[in-house]
């Protein structure tokens, strides 16, 4: 199963990439929204999991490209920006979640395993409460 990982900075995307590999995902990697929604259209990832501010296409432009191709696209925002307008606009863009930087290791995987249906009773505790 394939996670999009979209982040302009190489160290989120390496540690993202590194705790969903760990967690058995397989992992496709882009630096803005421009190049994350080419990807998108070509790999069809099961998760995008997408920052808010970046060059070119920020994350939210992103997301309603890659809603436009599929609105049923599995979109988590994950940004160190965490006003309420923010996440509210990103919600009612379609995405499914929204995880604050500097995101819990158990905070991002429980998202990721939410958007894609999986049990997540009992498995995140006090790291999930608020994002």
């Amino acid at each position: 199963m394939h996670i999009l990982v979209v982040d302009d900075s190489a160290f989120m995307r390496m540690r993202t990439a590194n705790l969903l590999k760990g967690a058995g995902y397989e992992v496709i990697e882009a630096e803005n929204g421009r190049v994350a929604v080419e990807v998108y259209k070509q790999r069809r990832p099961a998760v995008v999991l997408m920052d808010i501010t970046m060059p070119e296409m920020d994350g939210l432009e992103a997301l309603r490209a890659i809603k436009e191709v599929d609105r049923d696209a599995n979109v988590v925002m994950v940004s160190a920006l965490a006003q309420s307008s923010l996440i509210m606009e990103a919600i009612q863009a379609g995405a499914r979640d929204f995880v604050v930087k500097p995101y819990q290791p158990d905070r991002l995987l429980f998202a990721v395993r939410k958007v894609l249906g999986g049990n997540t009773e009992g498995e995140c505790g006090a790291t999930c409460s608020g994002g």
